[in-house]
């Protein structure tokens, strides 16, 4: 019973809070512009140089040229602003980003993350996630909990190159949500349908578990 794409999107948009200026990475995290609550006022940055950010077009009002920074066509809100990467990163290197929220290969238990490179594959760059990790006052990861071949993406230290060191708050993951602290992972929700026993047996770094872990509301 493991969470879809949308639903880990839609569980991450409850960490927005009403005034908030957030930062959207490539996958998944892109998924949470469809959901931000229609009486929150939110703007989504992109890197590539957009503030108010909506969600996805629908066919009849797509325009090639508004993008986000994975180059897919998004839609831009009431009093969104317009400007080049150079003045976005000096946003977000400025600490002006209330929230990041980004994809992962791997992250550890303390607070490392690893997301831009897997040794013998081609990849076209770290993009801007070492000046998010930066500069963001907080950190949410969205990943799978395990890689296809079932092994743990949540790791007592990580295996690939790092993005960022000690500087990531929360993971939501298609099983559960975990905040990391003190050196673990603190076990805060599963899935619907998802055991603890999953939850512990597919997270390879230390793992502190609550005598109650409810279950994930979307309501």
């Amino acid at each position: 019973m493991s969470l879809s794409r949308d639903q880990i999107a839609k569980r991450v948009a409850q960490e927005l809070q009403d005034g908030f200026y957030v930062n959207l990475g490539i996958g998944i995290p892109t998924l949470v512009a469809n959901y931000v609550p229609t009486d929150m006022e939110v703007m989504l940055q992109s890197e590539n140089g957009l503030l108010g950010m909506g969600p996805y077009p629908t066919e009849d009002n797509v325009d090639a040229d508004m993008i986000n920074a994975g180059k897919e066509t998004v839609t831009a809100v009431t009093g969104a602003s317009i400007f080049s990467s150079a003045e976005s990163f000096a946003m977000i290197r400025g600490g002006h980003v209330d929230l990041t929220v980004l994809g992962a290969f791997e992250v550890d238990q303390n607070g490392n993350i690893a997301s831009y490179m897997i040794p013998g594959k081609l990849v076209k760059g770290m993009g801007g996630a070492m000046d998010l990790v930066a500069g963001a006052q907080n950190i949410v990861v969205t990943m799978t909990h395990a890689d296809k071949r079932g092994n743990s993406k949540l790791l007592a230290s990580c295996s690939l190159p790092l993005t960022g060191v000690d500087c990531i708050n929360k993971v939501v993951t298609d099983l559960a949500v975990m905040k990391i602290e003190n050196g673990a992972f603190h076990l805060l929700e599963r899935a619907p349908g998802v055991s603890v026993e999953e939850i512990i047996e597919k997270t390879a770094g230390k793992l502190i578990v609550p005598e109650f872990v409810p279950e994930m509301s979307f309501e």
